[in-house]
């Protein structure tokens, strides 16, 4: 308990006396578990001072999470010299009944359909040295009424289109030109950038990022400028059918009317090796890697593409990949790295949803479902603190053998209550760190405290 209450000192001052308390009772339930991550086990679990309505309490008291994770970040994590991007993404909690806040139906990846459920928006901050993502700001989303009527509308309109007979092919009669430039951003947007716009002030240029890794989801125009507007460049992927033309038009220009915007359209099967960076061959699949400037049409600036080409030299078989940037600077190697190391923030909801409860927590009013969320995403970062020292002996000592290791504890020190006399210093740590080695995957010896 000891080390706990000594990795959490740091963010004491932004707690009361009493919250900062219940916390550190809170997080010590949480390695001891063995169960679902509730109020109510974490009730079970907890030493004397950690009753069902202490832990309500706490569940129920307004927290500054975003200055918690950033304070935690920069004592523990934050080194000046790395390089760090951010990345975001939205986890999806399925959720039973009808009172939670916020639960609507959310489109799940793992499950690849609609389900019922919360969704939590995360920020994050990923060192790319050690290529390892720390999450920072979770936001609810909550659908407001325009947002759901308008995916109402869109559901409809495609129903409604495959009923209807085909359009007749060109455009409409009557339509105008619309200026690219101006972009309204759907609420979706709306509410990320205001998310984003805190993120940032939170970390008030302790760092200085360039770049924000988002997903598939976000490889269009909108995405793009909402985050030009706070200063960072994007970094996602296009559509595999993307359209994308050469910057410089080749083509004998007429000399009436203005010189054309879009040269050759790429074709990836056949992309000019001019364009080509890089060539490896591993187990009979060659990789190609093309990078250059070029337009997609639904873009008002040229952007920074890398095509990532993959062919089976057995079958001929072609699959390729789209990456883009906002940044026309960015080296390939870079990009493609930063990008891939968007995933590591995966291994966060992994972590939160297996570990920390995300996934089993029953609060329903606001506030608790926020803290609920918030503390899940904190002891991941904890655990990661808590880690290092264990790590020093064995590097493969991971978050189970942690937990068990706390379990451990938890039995030993109500056994030695049970004693009718305390044994020895030495007798004692050996029972604490025999008892606490029970059920680990990777035993290894480690120091152990006794308190």
């Amino acid at each position: 308990m000891t080390e706990i209450l000594a990795l959490l000192q740091n963010i004491a001052p932004l707690f009361e006396k009493t919250t900062f308390k219940r916390m550190g009772r809170i997080v010590y339930a949480m390695l001891a578990s063995s169960g679902r991550i509730t109020m109510l086990g974490l009730s079970r679990w907890s030493e004397k001072g950690g009753s069902y309505r202490t832990i309500q309490r706490f569940y129920h008291t307004q927290l500054p999470w975003a200055a918690l994770q950033w304070k935690y970040f920069q004592s523990y994590f934050l080194k000046p010299g790395d390089e760090y991007i951010a990345a975001c993404d939205e986890s999806v909690v399925s959720k039973a009944g009808r009172q939670t806040f916020g639960l609507d139906r959310f489109f799940a990846g793992l499950q690849q359909r609609v389900i019922p459920g919360l969704s939590f928006f995360v920020f994050s901050l990923v060192n790319v040295h050690e290529e390892h993502s720390y999450p920072m700001q979770v936001m609810q989303t909550v659908k407001s009424a325009e947002e759901k009527a308008a995916s109402k509308a869109k559901v409809e309109a495609k129903k409604n289109r495959n009923a209807k007979e085909k359009k007749k092919p060109g455009r409409p009669k009557g339509s105008k030109n619309k200026d690219k430039k101006v972009v309204v951003l759907n609420p979706e947007l709306v509410r990320i950038q205001k998310s984003l716009r805190i993120f940032l002030d939170t970390i008030k240029g302790k760092i200085n990022l360039i770049y924000l890794a988002m997903d598939g989801h976000f490889g269009n125009y909108p995405s793009a400028y909402m985050v030009r507007q706070v200063g960072l460049h994007l970094i996602s992927k296009l559509r595999s059918d993307a359209a994308l033309y050469e910057t410089c038009f080749v083509k004998e220009h007429k000399k009436r009317g203005p010189k054309p915007k879009y040269g050759a359209k790429l074709d990836m099967c056949k992309i000019d090796p001019k364009y080509l960076k890089e060539t490896l061959i591993e187990d009979r699949v060659r990789t190609d890697i093309y990078q250059g400037q070029f337009f997609n049409k639904e873009f008002v600036f040229a952007l920074n593409v890398v095509i990532i080409v993959k062919t089976n030299l057995d079958t001929a078989s072609i699959a390729h990949v789209i990456l883009f940037s906002t940044d026309l600077d960015l080296a390939y190697d870079k990009m493609i790295k930063f990008y891939s190391l968007r995933f590591q923030l995966e291994f966060n909801f992994r972590d939160a949803k297996q570990y920390w409860g995300l996934e089993d927590f029953m609060n329903v009013k606001e506030t608790a479902v926020t803290n609920a969320a918030n503390l899940s995403f904190f002891m991941v970062n904890f655990s990661y603190a808590l880690l290092k020292p264990f790590q020093k002996y064995d590097q493969e000592f991971s978050i189970l053998d942690l937990k068990s290791h706390y379990r451990g504890l938890r039995y030993a020190t109500e056994i030695i209550k049970m004693l009718p006399k305390k044994p020895d210093a030495i007798l004692l740590a050996e029972i604490f760190q025999h008892i606490a080695r029970l059920g680990a995957i990777h035993p290894a010896l480690l120091p152990v405290s006794s308190k």
